[in-house]
């Protein structure tokens, strides 16, 4: 986020830029490769929109946050998320703010709608609390709309050009299995569903708030797979089986979802949303590939969170002023479930300038069309 006087410079470039002739939208800055970023996701990208809300999902306390320059914010990881990292090699030179806070002219610069907890399907993470589901998020980013349309004088032709240079990143899905469908007790998903017919459900949903997304403004979108939960500290407290280090029925039903996803993006690529480029973020492969070959990247602990409680420190995830592992850069998992900053960043590094987890372009590329 820069600071306040940029922006208000930047506002005013905009204002100029109306009262001139032939002039259809905002100068962009030189250093930034896009002109905004707004993301839409979960606890893996939330930045503090669940700050403020009567739920478990939450991670405003300490030690959360003790790596990170400003402290505790509301992020689920010791620093930066994925989407701070990618921010920062986009050319930001400071975090995009969460929709709790973002107001004004800073709007310009994108928002991070993402809520811990949250799914596709609005019932998603009931059992945790509080939290913005997409569909509520997706509503979010059109009362955002609204204002971004006042900041532009009501003229829709040069917003619509603004908001078609912008990256928007949607990382939905691992709620929906953990929270949901992989939690009998609290929800009937698994009983109403199939692995299948909860995969085609699920992307049944996704496909109309992702049209959504694009109706509002949204053409350069990153859409993230569900990353193999089965592997995590929190299924691995809990998973009895003897043949695998993971829980692989979970990793199963997630590859599923995950298939039906990068096929969505083949169809809204080949023209089902007009004037879109839609990449396909795999954090499935990224997340497996660190955990069988952690100690490449210097990561000697992989089944640990670096912080929480019991057996792989995941049965209960990080307490409050609980004291956390001394060298986090060890560790692949912060919590019970979410990475580590070092994790995040280099996931963004691999996925930013080269097509290793990307299809079917990279999103430095994305950035550039």
């Amino acid at each position: 986020m820069e600071n306040i006087g940029e922006l208000a410079l930047l506002v005013g470039l905009i204002v100029a830029c109306f009262t001139a002739r032939g002039c259809s939208q905002p100068a962009q800055p030189q250093q930034r490769q896009v002109q905004c970023f707004f993301i839409f996701g979960d606890s893996l990208v939330d930045n503090g929109n669940n700050n403020g809300m009567l739920t478990l999902s939450r991670a405003n306390y300490r030690p959360y946050g003790i790596d990170f320059p400003q402290g505790t914010t509301g992020r689920f990881t010791n620093g930066r998320t994925y989407v701070d990292a990618l921010a920062q090699l986009m050319g930001f030179q400071r975090y995009i703010s969460p929709y709790s806070r973002a107001r004004g002219p800073e709007l310009l610069r994108g928002v991070n709608y993402a809520s811990g907890a949250a799914g596709i399907r609005d019932e998603t993470g009931d059992n945790l609390g509080a939290h913005t589901s997409l569909n509520g998020q997706v509503a979010n980013f059109a009362n955002t709309v609204l204002e971004m349309r006042r900041l532009f004088r009501g003229d829709t032709t040069a917003l619509s050009s603004y908001l078609s240079k912008c990256i928007f990143y949607c990382g939905l899905g691992s709620n929906d299995y953990l929270n949901n469908y992989f939690m009998p007790t609290f929800y009937s998903t698994s009983s109403d569903f199939t692995t299948k017919a909860y995969a085609a459900s699920l992307i049944q949903d996704y496909t109309r708030q992702l049209t959504q997304l694009h109706s509002l403004g949204a053409r350069k979108v990153i859409v993230t797979a569900v990353g193999p939960i089965g592997c995590i500290p929190y299924q691995l407290a809990r998973y009895q089986g003897n043949s695998s280090r993971c829980n692989e029925n979970i990793n199963k039903a997630i590859l599923l979802f995950n298939t039906e996803l990068r096929k969505l993006v083949d169809r809204f690529n080949a023209g089902q949303l007009q004037g879109a480029k839609f990449v396909y973020l795999d954090s499935y492969k990224s997340s497996n590939e660190l955990y069988q070959n952690g100690t490449a990247n210097g990561f000697e602990v992989i089944d640990k969170g670096c912080c929480g409680v019991g057996r792989n420190n995941g049965q209960i995830t990080c307490l409050p002023l609980q004291q956390p592992c001394n060298d986090r850069r060890k560790y692949l998992f912060w919590d019970a479930f979410h990475p580590t900053e070092l994790a995040n960043v280099l996931f963004a590094q691999a996925s930013y300038g080269s097509s290793s987890y990307t299809y079917p372009i990279n999103i430095q590329q994305l950035g550039s069309l």
